[in-house]
């Protein structure tokens, strides 16, 4: 069955060799992870067919207990073993690592059981890739090396061995351009916001905005290229194959006055910005200068980091048109950007997302999808992440593009957004038909915008990188629970029930016009507009909300069979998150019922005030059970977020920073004015997004703290004003306006209360109230 992959193996210019290997790497993380005394329990070893992590081969592992009784984990790869020891943990010590939650692992007794017999595990496709570029800054965009750490053990134990790995890469595109003569000033009206480097990197936007025309620091880029070094020693350390950046072609717009033959064009007006902070520059790749960049930035990388991968993420055209849609020229650009790849590295496989092919279809036809791929006339020399299989898959219309070796991905999320939501037949049955039907099909892969929650959807795709047939998903959510509450002496079959439910709803979306649902609370308020599958604005529901009500109560009630889940970090968060959406969803009714009452010539005063009150109170209730949980705090995000002030004030100095310090400014100042910085940023991204509310709400958060000091004004902004203005005396305008000039003033307020769980309030609590005064939400009415 998987003859067809074997066509296609990097043989050439192995990377790390055996010899490099070493299995301390998976002692170190069962130390990090589990109790003292766990590692020793373990054996590792090679198998004979060891394959090195450049390969395009499948990995296996075995099981088994050892003949001096130890847990013995053999396999042909690095990758293969940090799998098996997943697949031990999961299966037979019943304990897991994740999201929000944390660890798990050190829950496992301390005299692990042993295999009864052997375990055997294989994948079915060579690579399993995970992030979007834009991950980097809806999710990671301020993480510590606490935090990309824990992401790498994540990843490790379920087998991805092909991440993408940006941070950092602005300190070699400073070097390269400096290396030109371009000057400090042009570079850093060039480089965007800490929160927004994803589309600068993608050539969609260029410099920063905010208060005081702060521009991005040297010392934010040199502490994010040291982090770097850490990220990727681990990820070699751990077996993957790192992806790293590649020059694209954008560049600051000073760059004819270095290079005033270079043949540049303005790329296209992005996202509703303006020229001032899009139209980016592109030197095209027939000049001569760009594979001179080229060689240049991957050279300067490879110094910087070792020769520790082959693969190359070059995106030119996400989301940006081409400067013309002839097929020579495409095919061209292609051409030559694969060249100067192939000159800086003759190993080189570039890595493209193909998403463009989707977002931009009306301008991708085939004929011109067929010529821009043609230019890369090898085809092992490209991989392309066919983006959004789950939902708009592009390898069948592109005859699996066109030969180019591709890997089946899930987006799943946008934006960082929260809501319940998963496609659990796509991504178990598709990926596995489009094996059978696709000869250059080499990957499973997870591309979300923002890992935001919906773990088990994660789970479900990496885990079927491992098994031939569909995953029986009933089975598999089962599997799942008793793991995820581990920590308990049993597990309510209401936990299973709940999540059955969940299952068979939530995350069963079989209709393709929609997509993950948003929070309509998160939407800034309209008469009209808010509720439906729009692009941008996805309130509509696949599935009939009740089914949400009948999993909370599953859920909630299994604390009444086992009172001590209410301690269990697991049930902490899965409570919290089940019931934001039972509250997110109950609001969409309320909103419907207000506006009706509004709109109504029978409807007093009175009614329309009571009727609007009642968003309010939902809101406020929403965000105290959001309080009662770190992981859906505001403050998580903003403290995140300045503490890369104290953090970037005591990084490597730079020789020519880009930035430097007013002269007369206290260091204490420069470092305040330097987190207030990176707090706008943070909070424009999660809210207005650009500095005038260009894709507003696009990435907004479910989080205590947003709720109230952001949502909520705004509700009462749009309540009041219809309370006061009925009939001919609304003015659409007028209330935008009163809603702009509010948000435009929370980018940069300073007195928001970071907890709005001042008073403790404990989740059991809060959930008995809210059921108590709100019994049709949650179903009590009986």
């Amino acid at each position: 069955m998987l003859f067809h992959q074997l066509l296609f193996l990097f043989v050439a210019n192995t990377i790390i060799s055996v010899s490099a290997q070493s299995t301390q790497a998976l002692h170190d993380l069962i130390s990090r992870r589990l109790l003292p005394g766990h590692a020793a329990q373990f054996s590792f070893s090679f198998s004979k067919d060891y394959k090195s992590p450049t390969e395009l081969r499948n990995d296996s592992y075995v099981i088994s207990t050892s003949t001096s009784n130890t847990i013995a984990i053999s396999g042909n790869s690095l990758t293969a073993l940090t799998s098996g020891l997943h697949r031990y943990l999961t299966d037979i010590a019943h304990v897991d690592i994740y999201w929000f939650i944390g660890s798990r692992l050190h829950l496992a007794p301390s005299y692990l059981p042993r295999p009864k017999s052997p375990v055997l595990g294989s994948s079915i496709v060579p690579w399993r890739y995970h992030f979007n570029t834009v991950t980097f800054s809806y999710t990671a965009a301020f993480w510590t090396w606490d935090d990309w750490e824990f992401e790498l053990d994540w990843l490790a134990l379920r087998g991805v061995n092909l991440p993408l790995a940006w941070v950092g890469a602005e300190k070699i595109l400073v070097q390269v351009f400096q290396e030109i003569g371009l000057t400090d000033s042009d570079i850093a009206s060039f480089l965007s916001g800490p929160a927004f480097q994803a589309w600068n990197r993608f050539g969609n936007i260029q410099g920063s905005w905010g208060p005081g025309n702060t521009t991005l620091p040297m010392s934010w880029i040199d502490s994010q290229f040291e982090l770097q070094k850490k990220i990727l020693a681990r990820m070699v350390e751990l077996g993957m194959t790192p992806v790293l950046p590649a020059f694209t072609g954008y560049v600051p717009r000073a760059i004819l006055t270095v290079l005033p033959n270079a043949t540049v064009v303005n790329g296209s007006q992005w996202g509703g910005f303006s020229p001032q902070y899009s139209n980016d520059t592109f030197l095209e790749p027939s000049d001569e200068a760009f594979t001179r960049l080229q060689k240049s930035f991957i050279s300067k990388q490879i110094a910087a980091y070792g020769n520790i991968t082959r693969f190359y993420t070059l995106d030119q055209y996400n989301e940006n048109d081409p400067h013309s849609g002839d097929l020579d020229y495409l095919r061209n650009v292609m051409y030559n950007t694969w060249q100067s790849l192939k000159a800086a590295d003759p190993a080189a496989v570039w890595l493209m997302q193909g998403w463009l092919f989707y977002e931009k279809s009306y301008f991708w036809t085939d004929a011109r999808i067929k010529a821009y791929l043609s230019g890369v006339e090898v085809d092992e020399d490209m991989l392309i992440l066919d983006l959004f299989s789950e939902y708009q898959p592009q390898w069948q219309r592109t005859n699996s593009y066109f030969g180019k070796p591709w890997i089946w991905c899930q987006v799943h999320d946008f934006g960082g957004n929260m809501g319940l939501y998963g496609q659990v037949m796509n991504v178990t049955i598709n990926p596995i038909e489009a094996l059978h039907n696709s000869s250059s099909l080499v990957g499973f892969g997870l591309t979300p915008e923002g890992q935001e929650g919906n773990e088990i959807m994660y789970d479900l795709l990496l885990d079927q990188a491992w098994d031939g047939s569909p995953i029986d998903t009933a089975a598999y959510f089962r599997k799942w629970v008793r793991t995820r509450y581990v920590g308990n002496n049993s597990i309510p079959e209401n936990l299973y029930s709940a999540w059955d439910t969940l299952r068979t709803s939530v995350y069963n979306n079989t209709n393709l016009t929609n997509a993950m649902p948003k929070s309509l609370i998160e939407l800034s308020p309209n008469i009209t507009g808010l509720f439906g599958p729009t692009s941008l604005q996805r309130t509509a529901l696949h599935y009939d909300p009740e089914e949400v009500v009948v999993a909370w109560n599953f859920l909630h009630d299994a604390s009444a069979v086992d009172p001590r889940l209410w301690d269990n970090p697991s049930y902490q968060y899965d409570l919290v998150d089940v019931t934001r959406q039972v509250l997110t969803n109950a609001f969409i009714p309320a909103y419907l019922q207000f506006i009706r009452c509004w709109n109504s010539s029978t409807g007093s005063a009175e009614q329309v005030n009571a009727t609007g009150a009642e968003l309010i109170y939902m809101i406020d209730d929403l965000d105290r059970v959001l309080s009662t949980n770190e992981a859906f705090s505001l403050s998580r995000w903003l403290d995140a977020a300045r503490a890369w002030a104290n953090a970037t004030a005591t990084a490597p100095a730079s020789p020519q920073p880009l930035t430097p310090s007013a002269s007369g400014t206290s260091t204490s100042n420069a470092t305040s004015q330097l987190a207030d910085f990176y707090e706008y940023d943070a909070r424009n991204q999660i809210t207005l997004w650009g500095p005038n509310g260009e894709i507003s709400d696009y990435a907004s958060k479910a989080w205590g703290g947003l709720m109230t000091s952001y949502y909520k004004p705004r509700w009462c902004i749009f309540v009041n004003y219809l309370v006061q203005h009925r009939g001919p005396d609304y003015n659409g305008t007028e209330l935008a306006g009163l809603l702009r000039k509010f948000e435009l003033g929370w980018q940069t307020e300073k007195d928001i209360p970071r907890n709005r769980n001042r008073e403790g309030e404990s989740l059991d609590k809060i959930i008995e109230d809210l059921v108590t005064r709100l019994p049709v939400v949650f179903g009590k009415t009986g």
